[in-house]
């Protein structure tokens, strides 16, 4: 296992070498694909957003037409008539 200070002087003598050379268009195509997954997150997250709204406006709607916490009518017994 290497020491400390070995690892030391190795990090020292990476880091004061000249930097290695980049492809040109690198820092150019790494600025576009970052920009569009920026794009595609909002997109994705507005969307999401969008159907979240949707699905509370649709659960609404259905709750306050179909009033599933109201009681049923009892169709198991006639009405009583002539008491």
């Amino acid at each position: 296992m290497v020491n400390r200070v070995e690892r030391e002087a190795a990090v020292r003598r990476i880091l004061e070498q000249t930097p290695p050379q980049v492809p040109a268009g690198l820092y150019d195509a790494a600025v576009r694909r970052g920009a569009r997954m920026l794009r595609r997150r909002t997109l994705a997250r507005r969307a999401l957003w969008l159907l979240l709204c949707a699905a509370a406006v649709a659960f609404t709607v259905w709750a306050l037409t179909v009033r599933p916490w109201a009681e049923p009518p009892s169709q198991t017994t006639p009405p009583v008539t002539d008491w």
